[in-house]
């Protein structure tokens, strides 16, 4: 098979010739450029400053040679601007806090602070107060803090979120026509278009990193209070973004058409390491309705799957997941309470492609040994690849200072059992 027709086979809960590979083809499947830049060190491949492809979390672009080696059946088609409002297009050069070198968007304006920190500018403009920070010892960008005072007593969330949402441009449809084209044409691989914009009530986002000056209801606490003291005010929000989604759903599938096959929509995390942030009921009232008709219509519009990142413990959101018309449930945190991975796979496996959850990103790929990384990898693989619907990657991200070893071992683990099923 080739890599797209292997994708498609998996998440049409069709078993494929091999486990299908994402290496980088979302924001949360890829790897810091850190480790992007060591693993390929190791690798024997040349050394060059790594491209970001995802500045929120300075994960790096992964090549056409590491793909190779990662064995990777899927690339991602990115929007022209970042989650910071900034154009992607040009090569500024950058150094992380560890010395590795990239390079990061033309537009980008940043200030290096004396404590080494460094401070990022929403849409690259200076004329409002920085929007994100990297700290001296860090490796990734985290929000500031720009909320202004609100009134509880005269709340505005149309005006608050109308900078938020925008409609998109002709420019920007004629770039992933092109682009979409490039990808479809010139690989084999499985295209997933990362369009986005429909992560009602993302922590990365409520913020507003991509908004010059963010108004209303933004620091996090302040909007998970909002569901119990302000909930219509949720339902306002989410009401205008779900219809400026739906205007870019349309224009979307006129630019890219079936050169896509799967389309990411939200990334909004519902999960602790131990529960959900709020009741199922909850979820039900503000988030469902909103979801359904998105889902609804990517189905009666197109051939895609609706892909949609959720960390944590979030079983007891499942069966609302699969009624609202997610196809593919990423990266399923099983270190997370409750989540089993045979139980989750013999009671949604049929109803869900579930995509990650190959390795533990928080305990055993960074800090175990590389024979327990094998083992680890082998026994998921054997768990979630029976009957399709499953796609190998972590749980999330591959996060800097991950040994190099551990990686080797997790794709060499991968390519032993497919190995085994041939």
């Amino acid at each position: 098979m080739t890599s797209r027709e292997r994708v498609l086979e998996a998440i049409n809960h069709r078993e494929p010739d091999r486990v299908p590979v994402d290496l980088g083809a979302t924001g949360q499947t890829g790897m810091s450029a850190s480790t992007v830049y060591r693993l390929r060190k190791a690798l024997g491949f040349p050394e060059k400053p790594i491209e970001i492809s995802e500045m929120f979390q300075m994960l790096g672009k992964i090549d056409e040679d590491l793909m190779k080696y990662a064995g990777a059946d899927v690339v991602g088609l990115d929007n022209p601007f970042n989650m910071f409002g900034i154009p992607t297009g040009g090569a500024k050069p950058f150094q992380m806090r560890d010395g590795t070198p990239v390079v990061i968007p033309e537009a980008t304006e940043y200030d290096e602070e004396p404590d080494g920190s460094v401070l990022l500018y929403a849409c690259g403009d200076r004329r409002y107060p920085p929007c994100a920070k990297m700290p001296a010892s860090g490796y990734f960008f985290d929000n500031l803090d720009r909320s202004q005072e609100f009134d509880e007593d005269a709340l505005t969330p149309k005006q608050d979120f109308e900078k938020d949402f925008a409609v998109m441009t002709d420019e920007t449809a004629r770039y992933l026509e092109k682009r979409s084209k490039e990808l479809y044409e010139g690989t084999s691989q499985a295209v997933i278009g990362n369009l986005g914009g429909g992560g009602l009530g993302d922590s990365a986002l409520v913020p507003g990193p991509h908004v010059r000056e963010p108004k209303g209801i933004r620091r996090f606490e302040d909007w998970l209070m909002a569901h119990l003291l302000y909930p219509d005010y949720l339902k306002e929000v989410f009401s205008m973004q779900t219809e400026v989604m739906l205007k870019n759903l349309e224009i979307y599938r006129e630019a890219v058409g079936d050169r896509i096959q799967i389309v990411w929509i939200s990334g909004t995390d519902f999960g602790t390491q131990n529960g959900t942030f709020f009741r199922t009921e909850v979820f039900r009232e503000l988030y469902r309705p909103f979801y359904q008709k998105i889902n609804d219509w990517v189905h009666q519009h197109t051939s895609w799957k609706t892909f949609y990142h959720c960390c944590g413990s979030i079983v007891e959101y499942l069966d609302d997941f699969v009624e609202m018309g997610v196809d593919i449930l990423n990266p399923i945190q099983l270190s997370a309470k409750g989540m089993d991975a045979r139980m989750l796979k013999e009671k949604y496996g049929k109803k869900l492609v579930f995509w990650g959850g190959g390795i533990d990103t928080q305990k055993v790929l960074p800090f175990g040994t590389p024979e327990e990384v094998r083992s680890q990898v082998l026994e998921r693989l054997e768990i979630l690849s029976q009957g399709g619907g499953y796609v190998f990657a972590p749980i999330h991200n591959v996060v800097a200072k991950t040994p190099v070893e551990n990686l080797i071992a997790m794709y060499e683990a991968v390519k032993e059992f497919q190995e085994g099923q041939r």
